[in-house]
């Protein structure tokens, strides 16, 4: 699985406005309701809610993972969004959240939604590639360092 098959361009967010978990989910899932009509953003919202009640999606290294499963859509869907000054998003290292990866598998795809978790992990587990995010210019850099990177994968 590519992440260029669940990720385009137009579900990339460069600066990520929202001060806090909540306000950060809202503005992931906004952000892909607003290109998907199958997605409604507040059922979106309560759903990654649910899962950040299990334990927070943000894994350290200024990475969190908000992702859930959502009925009556077609296949993985993702939003990549940055922070520019990070969040408290209950980080396992207790450091600010600033490179967030929201992922939605429809319901019935526990292996899918496995496997684009598992890539999404890989992609932003090396550290000169997350700093190259961090330093990227715009919407069009962060989707080709993404791509590039995936490739490379």
């Amino acid at each position: 699985m590519k992440i260029t098959e669940f990720l385009s361009e137009a579900l990339i967010i460069p600066a990520l406005r929202g001060g806090n978990k909540g306000e950060i989910l809202r503005e992931l899932a906004g952000k892909l309701a607003s290109v998907d009509p199958a997605i409604d953003a507040e059922r979106l919202v309560r759903v990654l809610e649910e899962r950040e009640k299990l334990g927070s999606t943000a894994i350290g290294d200024g990475i969190a993972i908000p992702h859930g499963k959502l009925p009556g859509i077609r296949g993985v869907r993702g939003v990549f969004g940055r922070h520019p000054d990070g969040v408290d998003f209950e980080s396992l290292d207790g450091a600010p959240t600033r490179l967030f990866f929201l992922l939605v598998a429809p319901e019935d795809s526990a292996g899918t939604h496995l496997k684009a978790l598992a890539r999404v992990s890989r992609l932003l587990k090396d550290a000169v590639f997350r700093r190259r995010l961090l330093e990227a210019a715009d919407q069009k850099a962060l989707y080709q360092l993404i791509c590039e990177q995936d490739e490379k994968l």
